[in-house]
C-alpha cells in the first residue's frame, strides 16, 4: 500500500519563509510592533505572543514530563490506548518505519504518549526532544501543532519557521484534538510531523478525519460496554488514586534531592550523602536487595549488615516524615513505590534518541564524592553510556555541546571527531585544534 505522505506537495516560497524567520526574530527580541509581524498568520502571531509573554525561550527544549516506567503505566490507562491500532492504520499504512512522517499521540495537557513512524525521522526529531514522555504544550515549547491545537481546541497546521522554537524550524506538522464523544472535554491530540508534506490541506483532512473516527470508535465501545452491563449487576467504578511520582536527583549532587509529587502537591527534601547512596541502590535494584548485598554496595565487600541496619532505621524515619508515599520495606530491602532517578531518565532519553535533551539533563557525575562501590559502578555506567552515544550517534551540534562539559572537554577523541564532522571552513575548527594541541603538550 502506498503511503498517503508520498505524493509531492507545493513548497512555500523562500521569500515567505525568510520573512517569517525575520518576524520571529523581532518578536523574540521584544519588538512586538515590527511591521513584518503583520505578514504572519494571526493564529501563529497570537501563539508567538503567548509564548513571549510567558518568557518561553526560543531554544528551550521540552521537559520530560513522564519517565519511562511512569509513561508505561499512564498510557495503559489512557482512553486513547484502545484506539492506537486504528490511528496507526489510518495514518501509517504500509511500513510505518519508512513512511516519511512521524505520528504522535498526546494527552490533554500536551504530554506525548506515543511517537511512531519513520525511523530516520524519529532519530532526527529526537534531537529536539520530540519523544514519548516529553511535554509539547504551548506552555512548554511555544507554538507547535500539538500544543497550539490543544490551546485552541481545533486542528492546526504549523509550517517550519512558524514554530516558536528555533530548533523545530526544519519541521512542519498538523495536529487535531480528540474530544470525549459525550462530555466534549479534550482527551488528547493526534499529530503528524515531517517535512512540508506533513502540513498540506490533504494532511489536515486526513488528521481531522482520524480524530473524528477515533471519537466515533470511543462512543461505540462505550455503548457496547453499557449494553453488556445490563446483563450483570453494575459495579461501582474503582476510584483511581492520584498518580504519585518519586524522583531522586543525583546528577552533580552529593546530597541528593528527593522529589515526591501527586496530582495536588509536591514535596522536595534534601537527604544526606549516605541516605542518597542507599536510595540510589534501591532505585537501581527495584526487585529488592538483601541486607548483605546492600551493605556491600554501600560500604564495600565483607561489611556486616549490622553496619547498615542503624542507617536503614534513620532512613525509614526520614521517609515517614518527608515522603509517606514512599516507604522502606525489608526482606529484601526495597521501596514500596517506584523511584526514578534523574540519571536513569537521562539514560532513557539517550535510548529514545533524544540526545540533545539528554545532554541538557546531565548536571554532572552521579553523587560525585561518593566512594560507595555500587555508586561508583553506576556512575561509571552512566558516564560511559553518555560518551558512547555522543561518539556514535549524536549530531555535530550536540557533540560540540558535549565537548564543552567536563566529561568531553578533555577527551581528545571527542575533539577530533568534532573536527571531522565540522565543515572545512567552520570558524570553530581553530579553537578545537588549539584544544587538541594543549592536550598533547
Amino acid at each position: 500500500m502506498s503511503s498517503p505522505w508520498s505524493a509531492s506537495r507545493d513548497v512555500s516560497p523562500e521569500a515567505s519563509r525568510l520573512l517569517i524567520e525575520r518576524a520571529h526574530e523581532e518578536l523574540v527580541a521584544g519588538n512586538l510592533e515590527d511591521r513584518r509581524l503583520e505578514q504572519v498568520r494571526p493564529l501563529v502571531r497570537q501563539s508567538w505572543e503567548r509564548a513571549w509573554t510567558q518568557r518561553i525561550g526560543a531554544e528551550t527544549l521540552p521537559q520530560l514530563a513522564l519517565a519511562e516506567d511512569e509513561l508505561e503505566r499512564y498510557r495503559l490507562e489512557h482512553p486513547l490506548a484502545d484506539v492506537m491500532s486504528m490511528i496507526r492504520a489510518l495514518l501509517l499504512p504500509g511500513d510505518p518505519t519508512d513512511s516519511g512522517v512521524i505520528i504522535a499521540v498526546g494527552d490533554h495537557v500536551g504530554r506525548l504518549l506515543w511517537v511512531e513512524g519513520d525511523l530516520q525521522q524519529r532519530v532526527r526529531s529526537g534531537e529536539m526532544g520530540f519523544v514519548a514522555g516529553a511535554n509539547w504544550s504551548e506552555d512548554s515549547v511555544g507554538t507547535s501543532a500539538p500544543g497550539t491545537a490543544l490551546t485552541l481546541g481545533e486542528s492546526v497546521q504549523i509550517h517550519e519557521a512558524e514554530h516558536y522554537n528555533r530548533l523545530v524550524h526544519p519541521w512542519s506538522c498538523t495536529a487535531a484534538p480528540v474530544f470525549d464523544p459525550e462530555s466534549r472535554k479534550i482527551l488528547g491530540v493526534i499529530d503528524v510531523t515531517g517535512g512540508t508534506e506533513a502540513a498540506t490541506p490533504q494532511a489536515r483532512l486526513l488528521v481531522d478525519a482520524t480524530a473524528r473516527a477515533v471519537e466515533s470508535e470511543l462512543l461505540v465501545s462505550r455503548l457496547r460496554a453499557r449494553s453488556a452491563k445490563t446483563v450483570t449487576p453494575p459495579r461501582r467504578p474503582r476510584r483511581r488514586s492520584p498518580l504519585t511520582t518519586a524522583t531522586l536527583r543525583v546528577l552533580g549532587r552529593d546530597r541528593a534531592l528527593l522529589e515526591v509529587g501527586g496530582d495536588d502537591s509536591e514535596s522536595v527534601v534534601e537527604i544526606s550523602a549516605r541516605h542518597a547512596e542507599i536510595m540510589l541502590m534501591l532505585a537501581t535494584h527495584r526487585q529488592g536487595v538483601s541486607a548483605d548485598h546492600l551493605a556491600a554496595l554501600v560500604y564495600g565487600e565483607g561489611t556486616s549488615p549490622d553496619t547498615l541496619r542503624p542507617e536503614m532505621v534513620r532512613l525509614r524515619k526520614v521517609l515517614q516524615r518527608s515522603a509517606p508515599e514512599l516507604q522502606l520495606e525489608s526482606r529484601p530491602y526495597r521501596l514500596s513505590a517506584p523511584l526514578e532517578t534523574d540519571a536513569q531518565t537521562m539514560l532513557s532519553l539517550l535510548d529514545r534518541g533524544a540526545h540533545r535533551v539528554a545532554l541538557t539533563t546531565y548536571r554532572g557525575p552521579v553523587l560525585p564524592e561518593s566512594t560507595a562501590p555500587g555508586v561508583e559502578e553506576f556512575r561509571d555506567t552512566v558516564r560511559a553510556a553518555l560518551r558512547e552515544v555522543m561518539l556514535t550517534e549524536a549530531s555535530v551540534d550536540v557533540l560540540l555541546a558535549y565537548a564543552e562539559i567536563p566529561e568531553g572537554a578533555e577527551d581528545e577523541e571527542v575533539l577530533r571527531l568534532c573536527l571531522e564532522m565540522l565543515p572545512a571552513r567552520s570558524p570553530r575548527r581553530a579553537g578545537l585544534v588549539a584544544r587538541i594541541e594543549r592536550l598533547q603538550q
